[in-house]
């Protein structure tokens, strides 16, 4: 399986389907019995707070024998000026000291004295501000670190999720490349330079995204992770950042100054801020399903063994695939992920949440995660991998899992069932799919124009990944067929097309993406696929250099129309509310399949101005196929939108209902006022 963090590794968008637990360890899930009887402290002032009557340090460590914090004039390489004692309210399992004046311009750590030994400090689980490489928290005034307008600031309004459009990036690949025009490559500051452009004179940056048409960036890992010595910058060291150290803290090495800690968090701000000025929302990868070390971990040396789940015999359980799994399922852990995601919505204004291997986490978690973030913003998003990487005691029936999203209101799951049936298998460079030829998809491909819910036309036991509708509504389904994870889809158009010319791939990707955006449901696309952007057949490139990852700006002038054909695509889904309808009643009524007998071909009309279209019908036929097929139109006069590899949202001439030719690898769409 594909790993994807630093020292240990971290899992994504990899499984098909979610590990069934064998009986042993769900018997043995009964363990975690041992921390029920523990406190539980359900305030929001963890573990630093300042006000006028001076600075309070509060440590949640029920099972701590001692506990103290030391105090720093800087952020490394110096010893504590001060040792401040901690008091336990046994009732709570919190520790308190406080003096009496602002310590602004200090750092902090924990240390708790466990078993009779001293663990190592540790800056806390819920620091807010740190130095370079996050072993220190910082005390600052968090007010002063935001931008000029920052009380006025908000994203994008969007009435349901699939109105959004998602672009999934990475910062250093989208800025760090020479042809990017970028000052501020691999920074949180490179989406705030406007006018930036490649040598051939074309939008990059920021612009791109304006002129691209999406709605929502998705942001890799921002919080700061473990993986990059922030004190050696010039090494460049590349991760995607699936080894999470400082949760509530963004990542130094994107930032102008890690050794400042209040650069890290002014400039993340202002980066948001000017995405949201551009009227684009920022989606943040999240990833609380493990941690980047198990025993030095913050959580280990806060309260240890209660964050994790462990294995009969004490070993850390596995289900991230990367060492460790936190346990959402107990009190603690599970406020803190509601907190820590609120911290987020409230501070940094963020409007969506990307959860990483989110079965890891129960159900009532994820469902408290979703109410409590829409009492913030209502428009507010948030979906996550509906498996996991491994076996977990955390029972099926409670797991986040892409077969029970109907029981999450408000949360998304990617389709595995789109992605595998439109490109050819994740896990199988050299697999085909319906877009590159390959029949006996076309079911699945159903199966995701409905997005997962239940239609009269739509035969489940034909599903390649799914044997039945698990979505109760297309918000609760992303689209997409590929992500940062395994290869682009430029790389395994190579790898399952040998002897192919670019432009055969370039039509194939054309098609599959015209698949995803025309299916109900949330559209999902990688950076950079729009301007045909690979990573030389890397498949696993979490720790590759920039030359395997940056995006060569110099690409979008190559291929300058597989962006028009992206940007078109995008406006057409944007115009037309057919494309995005929001409940399963409404699909059911409005999307009418045609019985075709030929292979690899899939024919269907969206009817009776769907969903307050302007267009009473849209006909769709997508080829698969390398050979042209005929197939007949209803009579009467049809606006072309696509045709032969080509589109345009407005429509591009008309054509008559009969007998008409749909070109190789290619959609045709055609719509009727």
């Amino acid at each position: 399986m594909t790993k994807k963090c630093g020292e240990i590794a971290a899992c994504g968008l990899l499984a098909t389907a979610a590990l069934t637990p064998k009986d042993a360890n769900a018997k043995n899930f009964q363990q975690d019995d041992i921390y029920l009887s523990f406190p539980q402290y359900n305030g929001s002032d963890l573990e630093l707070y300042v006000d006028n009557n001076g600075t309070h340090f509060k440590l949640w460590s029920p099972m701590a024998e001692e506990a103290r914090v030391l105090l720093y004039d800087t952020d490394r390489n110096t010893p504590s000026t001060d040792t401040l004692k901690m008091s336990h309210d046994a009732h709570s399992g919190i520790w308190n000291s406080s003096v009496d004046k602002k310590l602004y311009g200090k750092y902090y750590t924990f240390q708790i004295r466990h078993n009779g030994q001293w663990l190592d400090e540790t800056p806390g689980i819920w620091a807010k501000a740190v130095g370079t490489n996050g072993k220190r928290a910082a005390i600052i005034n968090l007010s002063s670190t935001n931008p000029v307008g920052w009380e006025q600031d908000h994203g994008p309004e969007i009435k349901a999720i699939n109105d959004a459009v998602i672009y999934e990036m990475h910062h250093r690949d989208f800025s760090v490349h020479p042809t990017s025009g970028i000052v501020n490559k691999g920074k949180f500051l490179a989406l705030t330079e406007s006018s930036t452009q490649s040598p051939e004179g074309r939008a990059t940056g920021i612009d791109h995204l304006k002129e691209l048409g999406v709605t929502h960036v998705h942001i890799l890992p921002s919080y700061d992770f473990n993986s990059v010595d922030e004190s050696n910058l010039t090494a460049n060291k590349y991760n995607w950042g699936y080894d999470p150290q400082n949760y509530n803290v963004p990542e130094g090495s994107y930032s102008t100054n890690p050794a400042d800690p209040a650069t890290r968090i002014k400039e993340m701000k202002e980066m948001i801020k000017s995405l949201h000025d551009a009227g684009i929302g920022v989606i943040m990868d999240v990833v609380y399903n493990h941690t980047a070390e198990n025993d030095t971990s913050n959580f280990s040396l806060t309260a240890p063994g209660y964050y994790y789940r462990h294995r009969p015999d004490g070993s850390y359980s596995d289900a991230s695939g990367c060492g460790n799994e936190t346990a959402s399922e107990r009190a603690m852990v599970s406020d803190f992920i509601v907190n820590s995601v609120k911290y987020w919505a409230k501070e940094y204004h963020i409007d969506g949440f990307r959860f990483d291997l989110m079965a890891i986490h129960d159900i009532e978690t994820m469902n408290r995660v979703a109410r409590e973030l829409k009492t913030i913003n209502p428009d507010i998003i948030i979906y996550g991998e509906g498996w996991t990487a491994g076996d977990s005691p955390l029972p099926a029936e409670r797991r986040a899992l892409k077969d029970n999203v109907a029981e999450m209101d408000g949360i998304a799951v990617f389709s595995d069932d789109i992605r595998d049936a439109v490109k050819g298998h994740y896990s199988d460079a050299s697999d085909r799919g319906f877009a590159t030829g390959k029949p006996g998809n076309e079911e699945t491909v159903k199966i995701g124009i409905v997005a997962a819910t239940a239609h009269p036309q739509v035969n489940y036991n034909k599903g390649n990944n799914s044997k039945k509708p698990y979505a109760k509504s297309p918000t609760e389904v992303i689209n997409y067929v590929s992500c940062h994870d395994d290869l682009t889809l430029t790389d395994k158009l190579a790898a399952s097309m040998p002897g192919s010319t670019e432009q055969d791939r370039q039509r194939a990707a054309r098609l599959a993406q015209t698949i995803v955006f025309t299916s109900q449901g949330t559209p999902f696309i990688f950076a950079g696929e729009e301007i045909f952007r690979d990573k030389k057949g890397v498949h696993n490139s979490y720790c590759s250099p920039d030359s395997i990852n940056a995006i060569d700006w110099s690409l979008k002038d190559k291929n300058a129309d597989q962006f028009e054909f992206y940007k078109e695509l995008i406006a057409l889904r944007k115009a037309h509310p057919a494309f995005r309808m929001t409940t399963a009643e409404d699909i059911a009524h409005h999307i009418r399949f045609d019985d075709v007998k030929e292979e690899n071909v899939v024919s269907y009309s969206i009817i009776d101005y769907a969903n307050g279209d302007t267009w009473k019908e849209i006909k769709l036929i997508f080829n698969g196929n390398t050979k042209p097929i005929s197939i007949s139109i209803p009579s009467g006069q049809w606006k072309v939108i696509a045709r032969n590899g080509d589109i345009k949202a407005e429509g591009m001439g008309e054509i008559k209902g009969g007998e008409i030719s749909v070109e190789p690898t290619s959609a045709l769409i055609l719509a009727k006022e």
